[in-house]
C-alpha cells in the first residue's frame, strides 16, 4: 500500500480569541493593498508538534511581512485536532485560521467526529514533510527490519509513540506493519501505538527510554538525531532528506511504503466569499514571501502550496483516499 503526498465525539469548548474585523491598511511590509488587522491562528494540538510549529511560523512571518496587523496563536488540544475543529467549523468571526492536515483527516474518521473538515472553508495547503522512524540511542534496533521482527515476535510488548490516533504517524505505523508481512486483520493485536497530541510529549517518552520507537515529522526529531540522543531508522518519502542524509527511505529498506504529511489551514464554515478571498489572498502572499521561503528551508518543509478550487479538489480526494487506507489497515471499520 502506497500513499504519495497524501499527504470519541469532540466536546464543546469556548475559545478565548480576541478577534477583530477585516480592515484595509494603508500600507504593509508585504506590499499588499489590504491586510487583516487581527488574525487568530488556532493550533488544535499541544505545544511542540508540527501543527504548533506551523502556526507559530505563520504568526512570525505574517507579522514580519506586514501582512496582518497582529497575529495570535491559541493551542486547543484534544482528539487528534477534532476538538479545535468542532469549534472552528461554526465560528462566526471570519479572521480565524485553523492549522490542520493529513493528521486531522485521519483523526476525524478514527474518532468518529461529528465535526468534519467538510464543515470548514478550505483556504490553502502549505507544506508537506516526510516522516521519520526513530529509536532511543540505547535501542537494540539497528534498522527497520529489527523493529518489525520484534513486533512480529513480541507484539504489544513493543511500543511505538507518535501523534494522535488515526493521524499520519499512526497510519505510517500500520502501513509499516502491513508491508512487513502482518495481515491487516492482525495489526490491531500486534501494534501497540501510544498517541500523544503534542510532539514534545512523544519526544520526552523517547528520550526517557519509555517507548521502543517513535514516528513523527522529520523536523520534530532531526535535532535530537543530530545530537545523538535518537537514532533514525528510515524516512518515509521517495528520496532521502537533507536533514538526515544517512537515513534510508523505507523503500530502500525494503518496504513498499511512501507517505508524506501535508499541513494547511482552513477557516470557519460560516464565512462568505469575500471573507474567504481576504484570507486566501493573505495566505497566498505569505507563501510567496521571502520570510516564509526562509522558514521552509530552516524547518526542512517542502513547499506544497495549493489554494482555491485546486485545494478544494485535493482535500476532497485526500479524505476519500485516507479513509480507504484506514479501513485497509484496520484502524477504521
Amino acid at each position: 500500500m502506497r500513499i504519495i503526498r497524501s499527504g470519541a465525539a469532540p466536546v464543546g469548548i469556548v475559545l478565548a480569541l480576541a478577534l477583530a474585523g477585516c480592515s484595509v491598511l494603508e500600507s504593509n511590509g508585504g506590499g499588499g493593498d489590504a491586510a487583516i488587522d487581527e488574525l487568530s491562528i488556532v493550533v488544535p494540538a499541544g505545544p511542540g508538534g508540527g501543527w504548533d510549529q506551523t502556526g507559530r511560523a505563520m504568526q512570525a512571518d505574517l507579522q514580519e511581512e506586514g501582512l496582518v496587523g497582529s497575529a495570535t496563536v491559541t493551542n486547543v488540544d484534544g482528539a487528534g485536532g477534532t476538538v479545535g475543529l468542532a469549534n472552528i467549523a461554526n465560528a462566526t468571526d471570519p479572521n480565524t485560521l485553523l492549522v490542520m492536515g493529513l493528521v486531522m483527516v485521519g483523526a476525524v474518521e478514527t474518532n468518529q467526529s461529528q465535526a468534519r473538515i467538510e464543515h470548514t472553508t478550505p483556504i490553502a495547503r502549505l507544506t508537506e514533510e516526510q516522516e521519520v522512524i526513530v529509536v532511543p540511542k540505547e535501542s537494540p534496533y539497528k534498522n527497520v527490519d529489527d523493529l518489525v521482527a520484534d513486533i512480529k515476535e513480541n507484539g504489544k510488548k513493543v511500543s511505538i509513540t507518535g501523534g494522535s490516533a488515526g493521524g499520519t504517524d499512526h497510519i505510517l505505523a500500520g502501513m509499516l506493519m502491513q508491508a512487513g508481512g502482518i495481515p491487516s486483520e492482525n495489526i490491531g493485536t500486534k501494534l501497540n501505538y501510544i498517541a500523544y497530541s503534542g510532539g514534545g510529549e512523544s519526544l520526552a517518552a523517547l528520550l526517557g527510554n519509555n517507548v521502543s520507537a517513535g514516528i513523527s515529522g522529520v523536523s520534530e526529531y532531526a535535532e535530537q538525531v543530530a545530537a545523538g540522543e535518537l537514532r533514525a531508522l528510515a524516512v518515509s518519502g521517495e528520496e532521502r532528506v537533507e536533514a538526515l542524509p544517512d537515513t534510508p527511505t523505507l523503500t530502500e529498506a525494503g518496504y513498499d511504503v511512501v507517505l508524506t504529511n501535508w499541513r494547511g489551514v482552513v477557516a470557519p464554515g460560516t464565512i462568505d466569499d469575500a471573507q474567504r478571498e481576504a484570507l486566501t489572498s493573505t495566505v497566498t502572499e505569505l507563501a510567496q514571501s521571502e520570510s516564509w521561503q526562509a522558514t521552509l528551508e530552516e524547518k526542512g518543509w517542502d513547499d506544497a502550496f495549493l489554494a482555491g478550487d485546486e485545494f478544494d479538489t485535493y482535500l476532497e480526494g485526500n479524505i476519500a483516499e485516507s479513509l480507504a487506507v484506514l479501513k485497509d489497515i484496520g484502524l477504521v471499520r
